[in-house]
């Protein structure tokens, strides 16, 4: 942290391979949309010569390769690896979308990674989905720091944004989240805008300049250092609070001088626990410049202070048939376990896969045991077939730069795994193994989609099957009740974007219908029907006559048929003609077009012929009998509703409810969650929730997060029934 020699950044052009989880580090970029992750990670690749100069790369290709429009648009979208390497380290940098649609990326990145950076904007703050983030990585203890960027805009406050990153993140101890520099201004330009030129380091009281477009270490002058000295002693104080010499503090208080070094030890070995935070700087090369400001006090963080795949904790992995399987953490020589963590389809390599190894060695042309995750609700087939591994690439933007193999900790490409998806584990083909799945989000915003023409029905289910192969957080549902094919997304965005992919990947053209909502009729009282079907048309005639009761039951009965014909009216023969005709004409409807539900049908009496009646005749007329008995008492419409549970920070509890209500949903209840945080359970008509995934992101400006589930049909309001009926002209 600006005490190391000047490190020695690695070839361009090269891949970046490491032998030994020692010397690799994986890191998760996490932040909001437009807070420069991507622009930091490109300045990464500057700085530790992974391209040679903005723009190029050595053998030949160019950075506009890696991010050129396309890519740019699907690095927004998609979880991506740039690996890097710096003083001998191998670092795995994973850019994540910063958009809520694709927390599914996110969470990828984040079961791929053993340390969090997370990216914020200098004149934008922290958002709600950030600080969820945060939360998360809380609860298991992964360790972060914080990086702000955008320090060159003119609203750009880096004091202030350190202070309202002890508020954000350090709610339980503001004083594990300290910067380790600050940054150093030049005078105010004849525009009033002070540039960022360098940065002061606390601990060190060293200057880095970065004025020249290169780093260069000196001695700050006095009026350079107002404000550093308080800073420092806070730094220091917070790092001495997390050292595991318990002594060190009271020495410090005594007015003993510690060490830099052994505060720089301690400061590591802080991070690396997940108990100190260390804010940083960057900000984008100028002009000429060799790197970004604070690019390489961030790269000495990262390797000086982030973990090693050593003490990251396996995730729980068992046997095919469920039994603990113990594994040590990133043993090179133990059983192979890797986890496929994002998967693409490329136009002339076919399916590639990113993987983490957790444990063993993955080497080209390995046979591989894919094991499926458990996610068949979702269109996800399991798995549980042998395959054949090709090529193991590191990725670099659209280059793929083969290597020799991949040990315990590293992440890299496999080509030609054309079973594999995204969260199935990789194992050897004779000791198969199965990894816990990482937690998805629930996709709950449908588009319902139909193929624009024959040629492109004929391919829809291949690319449908494809799509969701690529993203575990897309729901794939052929729904019985309304035919319709609906893709179950996580927001118009992440829609918007499965739509292009079927299109331009797949070569699959589909047209967006309107969602439909499974509804059902029930009858609102008892009626009764006569069916008469008769007909002679001079050859062999037709004759069935039957009379119903129908009364409606508690809803969750179905059809009930209960036969009380006395005297043979109706032959024996045919009174389960009559019963297939009533439940045909029930699934069909009788009033609206929507299955018939939660009534018993009586058979009272009938009449037939000793030559004309058969079993078609008595078929139609049950079917008969029921539409006339519907005619003649009113019909309700049963709607789904749906249980919703909605955790939402205090502050948005009001509107929420509010918004709730109108929707004609039942508020049952709520109850606190943590500091901060509630959550509202409720009853709402799932025709009224359609799109609330949407709209309750953007009345909880992101920070609110629900879940749905089934709950019953029951009767739809009476004007919103009849126009219900109007739309469906009221036929059955």
């Amino acid at each position: 942290m600006g005490e190391k020699a000047q490190s020695h950044p690695g070839a361009a052009g090269r891949a970046v391979t490491a032998d030994h989880p020692e010397s690799i580090r994986n890191v998760v970029l996490v932040g909001h949309s437009g807070a420069g992750k991507t622009t930091l990670v490109e300045a990464l690749a500057l700085t530790t010569g992974a391209v040679n100069r903005a723009g190029r790369v050595e053998d030949g290709g160019t950075v506009s390769d890696y991010d050129d429009i396309e890519h740019r648009q699907q690095r927004s979208v998609q979880l991506s690896l740039v690996p890097v390497e710096w003083d001998g380290i191998k670092i795995n940098v994973l850019d994540t979308p910063g958009y809520a649609d694709f927390v599914g990326e996110l969470r990828a990145g984040l079961r791929a990674a053993d340390a969090a950076l997370f990216v914020v904007s200098a004149s934008d703050g922290v958002d709600g989905s950030t600080r969820a983030v945060w939360e998360e990585c809380q609860a298991v203890g992964m360790p972060r720091a914080i990086v702000v960027t955008h320090l060159e805009s003119a609203r750009a406050d880096f004091e202030e944004m350190t202070r309202l990153c002890a508020e954000e993140f350090g709610a339980d101890d503001p004083d594990a989240v300290l910067p380790l520099y600050l940054p150093l201004r030049a005078p105010e330009g004849p525009d009033g805008h002070t540039p960022v030129t360098g940065l002061v380091g606390l601990l060190s009281r060293k200057l880095f300049d970065y004025s020249t477009g290169e780093r260069v270490e000196s001695e700050p002058g006095e009026d350079q250092l107002p404000g550093i000295e308080e800073a420092r002693n806070r730094l220091i104080e917070g790092i001495i609070a997390e050292s595991e010499d318990e002594t060190l503090m009271d020495r410090y208080l005594g007015g003993e001088q510690v060490d830099v070094k052994t505060l720089v030890q301690d400061l590591e070995r802080a991070v690396a626990r997940g108990t100190f935070f260390p804010v940083l700087a960057a900000a984008p090369a100028t002009d000429g410049a060799r790197e970004g400001l604070g690019t390489e006090e961030l790269l000495e963080l990262i390797t000086g202070g982030f973990p090693t795949p050593f003490e990251h904790p396996l995730p729980e992995v068992t046997t095919l048939d469920g039994r603990p399987r113990a594994l040590q953490p990133c043993d090179t020589e133990g059983p192979l376990v890797a986890e496929v963590v994002r998967t693409s389809s490329d136009p002339y390599v076919g399916r590639v896969s990113l993987v983490r190894v957790f444990s063993g060695t993955l080497r080209p042309d390995d046979t591989v045991h894919v094991s499926g995750h458990g996610m068949t609700d979702r269109g996800h087939e399991d798995h549980d077939v042998d395959e054949r591994i090709g090529a193991v690439s590191m990725a670099f933007g659209k280059q793929q730069r083969p290597v020799p193999h991949a040990v315990a900790g590293d992440l890299v490409c496999v080509a030609k795994l054309t079973r594999a998806e995204t969260g199935d584990t990789l194992s050897a083909k004779d000791d198969p193994l199965l990894m816990e799945p990482w937690q998805m989000p629930d996709p709950l915003l449908p588009l319902a989609i139909q193929a624009h023409s024959k040629p492109d029905e004929d391919k829809l289910s291949q690319g449908l099957a494809r799509l969701v192969a690529e993203d575990p957080t897309m729901r794939l549902e052929q729904n019985q009740d309304t035919h319709q094919v609906v893709l179950w997304c996580l927001g118009e965005a992440h829609a918007d974007v499965a739509l292009e992919r079927l299109r331009s990947r797949y070569g699959v053209q589909v047209d967006v219908v309107p969602h439909k909502v499974s509804l059902r009729e029930t009858f609102a009282g008892k009626a009764a029907g006569r069916g008469r079907h008769v007909k002679q048309s001079g050859g062999h005639g037709q004759y069935a006559i039957c009379e119903i009761e129908v009364e409606p039951l508690p809803n969750g009965s179905g059809i009930e048929f209960v036969d009380k014909v006395v005297g043979g009216a109706v032959p024996r023969q045919f009174i389960p003609s009559v019963e297939k005709g009533v439940r045909a004409q029930a699934a069909k409807g009788v009033a609206a077009g929507y299955p018939l539900v939660d009534v018993r049908i009586t058979l009272l009496d009938g009449k037939a012929h000793s030559v004309d009646s058969s079993d078609a005749a008595f078929q139609t007329a049950g079917a008969l009998a029921l539409r006339e008995a519907a005619a003649d008492t009113r019909i309700h419409l049963l709607e789904p509703v749906a249980e919703v549970s909605v955790l939402i920070p205090d502050d948005y509890v009001g509107p929420v409810m509010s918004d709730l209500s109108s929707r004609r949903g039942r508020v049952l209840g709520t109850e606190q969650v943590g500091t901060g945080r509630t959550l509202v359970r409720a009853e709402v008509p799932e025709f009224e929730i359609g799109r609330y995934a949407i709209d309750l992101r953007s009345l909880s400006h992101g920070t609110a997060r629900f879940s749905r589930a089934y709950a019953r049909h029951e009767p739809m309001p009476p004007q919103v029934a009849d126009r219900i009926r109007e739309q469906a002209g009221d036929t059955p």
